[in-house]
Formats: structure tokens, C-alpha cells, sequence
């Protein structure tokens, strides 16, 4: 296995290679050229590298890689990208890989961490000399099988009758909501701009990371929005009040699942109303009536209304691996001290 690395601002030259081994490794949108060569673009710090293994002749793993810190490097993960960007063939066997990854990284880096795994896509390895893991988050996916009603007469009462009373109310208030669904190339900048005023508007706002058309989260999106848009892998769900946006979710499709990348919502709107639920019912019912995916995938942190929608729910995880096994070892040791020495102290029985 032979290891060779760029800067990362020469991912476009390699863009071929990155699809081939895209396709080949059966990977989700996530990891497909048009999805990453924006975050590399828009993202980047500046340190990032491309790195790639040939083996008699052919690639069989690439990643996007960055400094962690004092003698680390990871897989390059900004905040947009929901797994670590990191692509191999499956017939390969990944320690020999990260082996040799850790060889040619600039600095004599003593560990590599390749960050948010998903075990529905790679399966979570064992502990090794040399290799360990631990949990990142719990993710939630919703699958796509048999008739909408039979889904959802499996949610909670409670969400059913909630949602149910709300579009009476909706009713009575004489206010038709509505679903509307924008796939173009040529829509993506207004979609972008319309998510940016319904974040821009709301608590994002006063923390500063609200997506604005003129940040760097904005032009990340219009443009990976428009090239995934461009191979028939993007789509917009916007809702309405009436002619009034109250929500919206951004989203990537492959051939089997929607990732509902990004949510927002009206927060002006009257207490007691939830547009941004009563979008996802009726978004889940169009993906359940089309029968064209096998899955809804929300890779965020699992959330209370995540649990009311599904009770699919799996552990992310993060791989370490050490340049010796020594530091795997010494590692374990000093946080099974660091635990130790934080636990309660049981308080000694005194006299009577």
C-alpha cells in the first residue's frame, strides 16, 4: 500500500478519482465529490490535506485530513459534514490503511483519529494493538417501508393528536398550509437566501452562526446545493401559511435515502403551532406515498422530537489509532485514572 498526500486545494484534480472510489465503495451523498468539494472550499483552514492509497495500481482509500492538535491528525471534519470524510473499498482492511496513513503525515503525528463513523455504513471495529473507539452520538433514521398510515398510527398518541389539533386550528383560522418542493439547479440561491432569513431571524442570529448568503456557511450551501441539484441529488421542502414561509429543510438524496441536512422555522409563529412538525408529517407522507427511497436520515445528535418520530436509533463513533501500541495502553491508563480520581468518595461511617 503506497500513501501519497496534496494540500487539499488540489482536490479538484482528483475529483475523478474521488468519484470512482465513491461509487466503488457503495458510499452515501455524503461523501460524493459535489457534497465535499465545497466544504474543502469553503471551509478550510488552510492545513488540510488530500491524502490517497494505491494498491497494484489502484486507489482503494482516500480522505480529506487536518492537524487535531499536538502530534494528531484527523479526518477533516467541519461542522456542515455529518461523517468524516473518509472513503475506502470495502474489500480493504482499514488498520493497514491508517498504518500507513500515519507514516507519510507531516509532523511524525503519534495518533489518528478518523471521526464520525456511522455502523450502518462501516461497522464499528474491534479494539485492536493499536486501534480503539468510542460512542460520538446517537443518530435517528426513519424507514421508508409499507403505507404512510400505518407509520404513523406507530407514533406516539400524543404527537398524532397534537399535530391533529393544530391543523383544525389552521382550519378555523381560515390558513391553508402548504408543501412545496424545489429540486433545480436554478433555485438552490433563492433557497439558500430563504433559509438564511428564517435563521437570520431567530436565536442563531444573536450566536452568530445563522447561515447568511454572504458567510461562508451560505456559500457553502448554495454551491453544494446546486452541484448536488445539477446530478438529481438535492431538494428543498419549503411550508407555508398561507403565502407566509414558516419553515424549511434542506436536504441531499442518493438512490436510497434523503439526509435533512439543515431545519428551520418561522419563530414568530403563535404559541401552540409547530410548522416545523407539521412539515416533516406531511414531507414523510409524500417520501412514504413515492415508495422511490428506503430512508430518512437526520445525523444530528438524537433529540426529544426525534424519539417521538422513530424509535430507530444508532451509535456514531469515533477511531483512534496510535503510532505504537504503547500509546494505545498508556492512553487507557491515564483516563482510567482521570475516572477513578473523579468518582464520588463514599463517606467513612462515623460513631453512633
Amino acid at each position: 500500500m503506497n500513501w501519497r498526500t496534496v494540500p487539499a486545494v488540489h482536490f479538484a484534480a482528483h475529483a475523478e478519482s474521488w468519484r470512482r472510489l465513491h461509487a466503488d465503495s457503495g458510499s452515501p451523498a455524503l461523501l460524493c465529490y459535489e457534497f465535499v468539494a465545497p466544504l474543502v472550499e469553503q471551509m478550510g483552514a488552510g492545513g488540510e490535506l488530500l491524502a490517497w492509497c494505491e494498491c497494484a495500481g489502484e486507489v482503494v482509500a482516500m480522505a480529506l485530513v487536518a492537524p487535531a492538535g499536538r502530534a494528531s491528525w484527523s479526518t477533516f471534519q467541519p461542522p456542515q459534514a455529518p461523517l468524516g470524510l473518509w472513503l475506502q473499498r470495502s474489500d480493504t482492511p482499514l488498520e493497514p490503511l491508517l498504518a500507513g496513513l500515519l507514516r507519510v503525515l507531516p509532523r511524525f503525528p503519534l495518533v489518528f483519529a478518523l471521526t464520525q463513523m456511522d455502523p450502518a455504513l462501516a461497522p464499528r471495529p474491534s479494539h485492536g494493538a493499536s486501534l480503539d473507539t468510542l460512542d460520538y452520538i446517537d443518530t435517528a433514521r426513519v424507514t421508508l417501508a409499507g403505507a404512510f398510515d400505518d407509520y404513523w398510527q406507530g407514533r406516539g398518541k400524543n404527537l398524532r393528536v397534537n399535530l391533529k389539533k393544530q391543523r383544525a386550528r389552521l382550519a378555523r383560522d381560515g390558513i391553508a398550509p402548504r408543501l412545496e418542493i424545489s429540486r433545480a439547479p436554478q433555485d438552490m440561491a433563492r433557497a439558500v437566501d430563504d433559509y438564511g432569513q428564517l435563521e437570520q431571524a431567530g436565536w442563531k442570529a444573536g450566536e452568530g452562526t445563522a447561515v447568511c448568503p454572504s458567510n461562508a456557511q451560505g456559500r457553502y450551501y448554495r454551491a453544494m446545493l446546486e452541484l448536488m441539484a445539477a446530478c438529481g441529488g438535492a431538494s428543498v421542502y419549503r411550508y407555508y401559511f398561507g403565502e407566509r414561509l414558516v419553515a424549511m429543510d434542506l436536504c441531499v438524496e442518493d438512490a436510497d435515502s434523503i439526509v435533512i441536512l439543515k431545519t428551520s422555522y418561522d419563530e414568530s409563529v403563535a404559541d401552540g403551532l409547530s410548522p416545523a412538525l407539521l412539515m416533516r408529517e406531511e414531507a414523510s407522507r409524500a417520501l412514504f406515498d413515492e415508495a422511490r427511497l428506503v430512508r430518512i436520515e437526520f445525523y444530528g445528535r438524537v433529540m426529544d422530537w426525534h424519539l417521538r418520530w422513530t424509535d430507530e436509533v444508532r451509535t456514531m463513533y469515533h477511531i483512534n489509532y496510535y503510532r505504537w501500541p504503547g500509546l494505545r495502553r498508556l492512553r487507557a491508563m491515564l483516563a482510567a485514572r482521570t475516572l477513578s480520581a473523579s468518582a464520588p468518595v463514599a463517606a467513612s461511617a462515623g460513631p453512633p
